[in-house]
């Protein structure tokens, strides 16, 4: 059974004849009578009496409020998927990490907006593993969050580098780690530290990265804000390791201090899962959707104004004047 037939059965209907039925559905009078002799054939029933005017039979009379009812829907789901080509969507969700959040997403969105007014746009600050598992849940339409390729490796996934960034080190003040520029390896292994909650990318990768050099991470707390992270930390010798900017606020507050890692030496260091040999601890943010979102309109425009934001921005400007360099690795 065919849409068509079904479109013919209700155009003979309404008509009582072939040929009217023919003129409405826009083909010749044989289409008609092939379409309702198929449709016949597969319910194994007459559907018409074939007299001066086609009447339904006992069988057309049981088809036609169903005929109605599945031709409504097939009406109903090509409008609403032509809306969706043509960019008439309610909403468009996007889960980002929240630095990202705070500081990378203010112009895009503005600019989204302007473009698409009528779109409700929706952002959610999560966990990278947690934003990427949303999205392949179809729950949102977008996620920039800290690249996980045990998640983004479906064919499906359209995964951009957007750029790189290092990770520091958010300690009080008064702490000893504050004597240094770049606080060494060997000095760092012995404090304490806060780390964000399961689902988030940065306790990952912070884990993975003690665990390559064989040592042990001291993790006495568990945080998802970075408010949070600020307020352990400037209380004494709990330090955390956080990516660059995630720190812009920080270096407005004069009970903390932040600092660059040293490198690792050449004894410690070892080969990331993407091959590369390295000694810096670097997070890569990306922008995920999937192949089929990017068809839609609105999703890829908001996927190009980030790429372009990326492309153009060069520097990521910091609240006290300093700025972050953007390596782009696409």
């Amino acid at each position: 059974m065919r849409i068509e037939q079904l479109q013919a059965f209700l155009a003979v209907a309404e008509t009582g004849n072939f040929g009217k039925a023919a003129h409405k559905c826009g083909v010749t009078q044989s289409t008609i009578s092939r379409q309702i002799q198929s449709l016949e054939q597969d319910l194994k029933m007459s559907l018409f009496h074939r007299t001066a005017q086609a009447k339904l039979t006992i069988a057309g009379e049981i088809l036609l409020p169903r005929a109605k009812k599945i031709c409504q829907e097939w009406e109903a789901v090509n409008q609403e998927i032509a809306d969706l080509q043509s960019g008439k969507q309610p909403e468009l969700c996007v889960a980002t990490i929240h630095s990202v959040c705070a500081h990378y997403l203010p112009p895009i969105l503005q600019k989204f907006c302007r473009h698409y007014s009528g779109i409700q746009l929706r952002v959610t600050a999560l966990g990278s593993d947690r934003a990427l598992k949303v999205l392949r849940d179809g729950l949102v339409d977008v996620a920039i969050v800290m690249n996980n390729r045990f998640l983004t490796a479906s064919q499906d996934m359209v995964v951009d580098v957007l750029f790189e960034e290092p990770i520091q080190v958010l300690m009080a003040a008064e702490h000893p780690l504050s004597q240094y520029e770049k606080v060494p390896w060997s000095e760092l292994v012995r404090y304490p530290q806060v780390v964000f909650k399961d689902g988030y990318g940065m306790q990952r990768l912070v884990q993975e990265w003690f665990s390559r050099q064989e040592a042990t991470l001291n993790s006495v707390m568990e945080l998802n804000t970075l408010d949070a992270f600020r307020g352990v930390v400037r209380q004494g010798e709990i330090i955390a390791l956080l990516p660059q900017s995630a720190l812009l606020d920080a270096h407005q507050d004069i009970t903390l201090a932040v600092r660059s890692l040293d490198n690792i030496p050449n004894t410690l260091s070892s080969p990331l899962p993407n091959g590369r040999f390295t000694h810096q601890l670097t997070r890569q943010v990306v922008l995920v959707t999937t192949s089929d979102r990017l068809q839609i309109p609105p999703i890829a425009h908001f996927c190009e104004l980030v790429r372009e934001f990326s492309k153009s921005l060069g520097q990521f400007p910091e609240s006290n004047g300093k700025s972050l360099s953007i390596t782009h690795l696409s």
